[in-house]
Parts: structure tokens; sequence; C-alpha cells
């Protein structure tokens, strides 16, 4: 709502002054919205290595492995329902950076494990030593997660996939390739809630906002290795 600044001096100050109330609560809201539909959107990814887990121990009831990752998972849903209440109820700064390569290690091992229920060929390819990004760990991780979920979502059995961090000298690239259909419509992807296909639209809205915090980029286009889609999540290390 807003009101026409008109009349006497003071009512065109009263009125302006309540128009800029006005969008200060209705920006207010509107970042509300967005981070409960980010928080909701990075339980999507420990529900989905959860279900995968299921369908697999479901097949092979035997097989202790698979039990031991679906506790897993069980686990990671769990740890992120707790850091969700936390974040809402008591934000709480996070440290200012973490080792890219360690956080990309970490997750494709929890990965790789759904990957070998589902006969999907993998790699890893990443520099040795750290790679340091100017992120917090817990966002890093939910960008990864978000992209890795994507994957498992959005592609058929065996479809294979690579991660690569590459090390630049003032940025660090994420670079996420599968051998799935690819994305259509990448225009349409990376807007915000809007990507179809049975998707919330918001996994690489939360990886493309994250880049920007830092001055980066993501990008969207067609892996011509694996053939189908790429995604390159780019973290400038350096400020402009």
């Amino acid at each position: 709502m807003r009101v026409a600044p008109d009349g006497p001096r003071e009512l065109r100050a009263a009125a302006t002054a309540f128009n800029t109330m006005a969008g200060q609560v209705a920006g207010l809201l509107a970042a509300e919205r967005e981070t409960a539909a980010d928080l909701s959107h990075r339980l999507r990814t420990p529900l989905t290595a959860l279900r995968l887990s299921i369908d697999g121990l479901v097949a092979n009831p035997g097989d202790p492995r698979r039990l031991d990752r679906g506790r897993e998972a069980l686990a990671r849903l769990e740890t992120e329902i707790d850091s969700l209440i936390a974040t809402s109820r008591r934000p709480r700064p996070q440290p200012a950076g973490c080792d890219a390569a360690d956080v990309v290690r970490d997750r494709l091992e929890f990965w790789s494990a759904l990957a070998e229920d589902q006969d999907r060929p993998h790699q890893l390819i990443a520099p040795d030593g750290p790679v340091p990004v100017p992120v917090a760990r817990a966002e890093l991780v939910a960008a990864i997660d978000a992209l890795m979920g994507n994957v498992f979502r959005h592609t058929p059995r065996g479809a294979g996939f690579t991660v690569t961090v590459h090390r630049g000298r003032q940025r660090v690239g994420l670079l996420f390739a599968d051998a799935g259909p690819g994305i259509a419509d990448v225009d349409t992807a990376l807007r915000r809630g809007t990507s179809g296909a049975g998707s919330t639209g918001l996994g690489l809205d939360i990886a493309h906002r994250l880049a920007a915090t830092t001055g980066g980029t993501l990008r969207v286009d067609r892996s011509p290795q694996l053939g189908g889609a790429r995604i390159e999540m780019w973290l400038r290390t350096e400020r402009r």
C-alpha cells in the first residue's frame, strides 16, 4: 500500500515517510519468505538421499553397507533439521572461509555411496592441497548438496557425473557435469522457483546467490564430455 504525496508540505513529508516505511516492511517480508523457502529446500537433499538409501536397502535387505548408508542419510537429515531450527531461532555468524576441496571431498564421499547403488560412474578432479574460499562451510555444503541432489533427481539411474574443483588466481570454480538429458531452458532454470519438471527451482538459485556473495557467478550449459548439464559455480577469492 502506498499513498500519493500531495497537499501541504507536512502532508507530503508524512506521505513520503509512510511510503519509505511501507517499502522497507515489504522488503523484510519478501526476505523472510525467501529465507523460509531456502531453509525448506535444504531438507530436500537429505530427504532425497534417505529415499535412495531406503530404495537400495529394500532391493538388497541383506547388504550391511546399504544399512550403514541409510543410517548416515538419516543422521544427515537430523543434523540438517537441528541446524535449521537453530538458524530460525537464533541466527549466528559463521566463519567466513573454508577449504572448498575438503568440503567437496566430504560431500562426494557421501554421494558416491548412493552413486554406487545406482551404478553411476563418477569422478572427482581436484588439486592437491587446500583451496580456500571466502564462504562459510555450511553454506558451501548446502550449495554442493543442492547441485548434487539435482543430478540424482533429474538424471536416470546409471547416468554418470563428474565434479571438478578448479583453483585459479582470483577465483575458484566448482564444476558439476552429468550424462543426463541436460537443461533445455537455461534462462528458466536460473529464475528462482520456476524450473519445472517437478522441482522447486531453488537449488540453482541457492548456488547462484552464494556465488554472488563473493562477486562470482553461476553458469549453466551442456557438458561437452558427458553430454548432459554442466553447472559452474565460480567463487571470487579476491575482491576487485
